[in-house]
């Protein structure tokens, strides 16, 4: 049926980590596979920026990453994303909203709703990533192990400033109006789209022209058809808000570790897979070699660097089984652990 919606919502008031009560917060997600008698087959799977639940489903399957004849997947929205909570479906003004608010009411849905206390695996990228590296430290007593695929356990000052350019990007369009969208921004969306295109992939998928991999003729015709309408499809109050949620990224922002980043990765117990693109530049592989010799009280930890020229997307390969089956084999060697 057409316009079906195929998720489910959880919905509650929800004490915010600010303090302020946000009133009938919306979660949305979506399951795959069968929870087993024992809720010991778990895999949480949350989304990355600008996505909703199917564009990351992809992973999932019999022969992918993640198998749902095995595992209970469940992929919660992040706030921001135009299905769980966000300035698109919300009153204004949007609070400003954290990973640990979204973990918060994650937890809240697997235990009141699927009596789940134990995780098997925390999967995420980039955004989804620095919400696995929260679910480790916030709660080591229910994560087994966490995947951090391209991210990190906060905001990088190097990454701040490419959200920075991001956000100058967008709100340079005249729609840009005190504060807040007043209209669709045609011209930010694909300036968005272009900053977006010189940081994500690395300076040698440009020079080895990769992007003929995909099909595509020439460079422009790469960018006009990759990059300039990638962003257009959601809300750009939505977009702002979940740049803020990325911003404002430490495991460490919280009153149980009062800003002391090697406390919160040390409070970690999970089997830890750090798995950087080896050419990102969001997510650098020196963040994740710094933050490796600090998780002390894992039962595991290794930092294994997709060797890929993809820069940060080769974290979600969807058209690049090269970087598909290194994930791949590196989430079966987690899991057997």
């Amino acid at each position: 049926m057409v316009g079906e919606r195929d998720y489910e919502i959880f919905e509650d008031d929800v004490a915010l980590q600010s303090g302020a009560v946000f009133s009938k917060l919306k979660l949305a997600y979506k399951t795959y596979g069968t929870l087993s008698p024992a809720r010991d087959n778990v895999i949480l799977y949350p989304t990355s920026f600008s996505a909703q639940h199917f564009d990351t489903e992809w992973l999932i399957g019999p022969d992918g990453v993640l198998d749902p004849t095995r595992y209970f997947i469940v992929i919660p929205n992040l706030f921001g994303n135009g299905l769980s909570s966000s300035p698109s479906n919300s009153a204004a003004p949007f609070p400003e909203l954290t990973y640990h608010d979204a973990i918060a009411v994650q937890r809240r849905l697997l235990t009141e709703r699927f009596g789940i206390t134990k995780l098997a695996l925390v999967y995420g990228w980039s955004m989804g990533g620095m919400q696995a590296y929260h679910w480790a430290a916030l709660h080591p007593d229910m994560v087994e192990r966490a995947a951090v695929v391209c991210g990190s356990a906060r905001c990088a000052p190097y990454n701040r400033v490419f959200l920075d350019s991001v956000k100058a990007a967008l709100t340079t369009d005249p729609a840009f109006r005190d504060g807040r969208f007043t209209e669709r921004p045609v011209a930010g969306y694909r300036a968005m789209g272009r900053v977006y295109a010189g940081w994500a992939m690395s300076h040698g998928f440009y020079r080895d022209e990769l992007w003929r991999e995909g099909g595509f003729t020439s460079l422009e015709d790469y960018l006009v058809r990759a990059w300039d309408a990638t962003f257009a499809r959601r809300d750009a109050n939505d977009l702002l808000a979940q740049i803020g949620i990325w911003q404002r990224g430490d495991i460490s922002r919280c009153a149980d570790f009062g800003g002391d980043l090697d406390r919160a990765l040390a409070a970690i117990d999970a089997h830890m897979l750090l798995m950087p693109g080896a050419t990102d530049r969001y997510f650098d592989v020196r963040d994740n070699e710094d933050e490796l010799g600090k998780l002390v009280n894992a039962k595991s930890a290794v930092l294994h660097p997709i060797p890929s020229l993809h820069g940060h997307r080769a974290g979600n390969p969807v058209n690049n089984p090269r970087d598909q089956a290194f994930i791949k084999a590196e989430i079966a060697e987690l899991l057997s652990k």
